[in-house]
């Protein structure tokens, strides 16, 4: 099968819906699919012998959204350069990644004769943007063979926004590379009893992601657990804040280690007892999650919408309150205590990763295009 992917956000800046469509495009593509990805960043075709092309559509600018800062193209040739690429393409699916995200998504989505498909990423505590796009938003899902959600949270959210029933929207999850982060947790193999309890966290390090809860509950967690190490993985723009919370940590136990990736980030997610994700909102899914869960680490995550698609708690991970940081050190200090409780919750974890292995979920969209040209052939 011939199918575009489209990001409405810079394919060359680090993001989780960039992340998805990669990581997408290579399944299909190891699978035997003929893939392009298309996104907005500087112009030009980008070849890889072993990744499918990537085509940009121009260059762009960060505008503020949903507590993040996003790198999507604004200018009216960015959506021309899209009309024009979709075309010269010819693909047999158009896949449309946040759809409603000028000047990319919405172009593709509405520029293009060959079956659509439309995938919708973010939630947020506010749908006052999302409710002003409203007729946009219905006139795109008007042209789309299918509409998907990545969790049961963000098709809440679009449905609620767009004025929809949640079941009009499909939801598919998002996908995780499982055979890096097992085979990280299988070199590791079984920790010395006498090694320091060890806490990780990976994330962006800006105010909706947490790490200053985290901080803030690693100091009080010292007062019972005094040898615990903290490493957190991540840059962005609290990273100063971060480091005066953190001063008065006992010297050496700290490790700030900014952006990792590949098999490091792997490696460091297994060598940890738990993984923490204190996100405050705005999350719609979860996907360091079940990486931790693939590493064999027991996960301990805060109980909002998005993360309650991939947690279900004290099954595979432990849900606390958001910004609660006496409640999330208590339940680190209690978990640290429990090594039963923690394997318990690694061996569940395992299985839900496994079910959102690529392997898996991209099988699950294939099945999407296939009910996609279906449609289509409908007279």
């Amino acid at each position: 099968m011939r199918v575009a992917l489209v990001s409405p956000y810079d394919l060359t800046v680090p993001g989780g819906v960039q992340s998805h469509v990669r990581q997408l495009a290579a399944r299909l593509r190891a699978d035997g699919d003929e893939v392009v990805l298309l996104g907005a960043g500087r112009g030009g075709v980008r070849r890889r012998p072993d990744a499918p092309a990537e085509v940009g559509l121009g260059p762009t600018r960060g505008v503020e959204f949903n507590g993040a800062v996003a790198p999507i193209a604004l200018t009216p040739s960015a959506a021309w350069r899209t009309v024009r690429a979709l075309s010269r393409l010819a693909p047999e699916v158009v896949h449309v990644h946040e759809p409603l995200v000028p000047m990319v998504g919405v172009a593709a989505a509405l520029g293009t004769v060959a079956p659509l498909v439309v995938t919708f990423h973010a939630w947020s505590d506010s749908d006052r943007a999302y409710r002003l796009a409203r007729p946009l938003g219905r006139g795109i899902l008007s042209r789309a063979a299918v509409a998907v959600a990545v969790s049961e949270a963000a098709a809440d959210y679009h449905a609620g926004a767009l004025g929809l029933e949640p079941w009009s929207l499909r939801v598919v999850p998002n996908g995780v590379d499982v055979a890096p982060f097992r085979a990280a947790a299988r070199a590791r193999g079984d920790q010395r009893p006498e090694e320091p309890p060890r806490v990780v966290f990976v994330g962006r390090l800006e105010p909706r992601k947490g790490v200053l809860v985290l901080a803030h509950a690693y100091l009080e967690l010292l007062r019972s657990h005094p040898s615990a190490e903290l490493t957190v993985i991540g840059d962005g723009p609290q990273a100063a804040e971060l480091r005066r919370v953190l001063a008065g940590a006992p010297p050496g136990q700290v490790r700030l280690a900014g952006r990792v990736e590949g098999v490091a980030l792997a490696e460091a997610l297994a060598r940890a007892d738990v993984a923490v994700a204190p996100a405050l909102g705005g999350e719609s899914f979860g996907i360091v999650l079940l990486e931790a869960m693939a590493a064999e680490t027991a996960v301990v995550a805060s109980d909002i919408p998005g993360y309650r698609s991939v947690v279900e708690d004290g099954r595979d991970g432990i849900l606390v309150a958001a910004g609660d940081h006496s409640r999330l050190a208590g339940t680190l200090a209690e978990l640290l205590d429990d090594p039963g409780r923690r394997s318990r919750l690694v061996a569940a974890g395992v299985r839900t990763a496994e079910a959102h292995d690529w392997s898996v979920v991209a099988a699950r969209v294939r099945e999407v295009y296939a009910d996609a040209l279906r449609r289509q052939a409908r007279p």
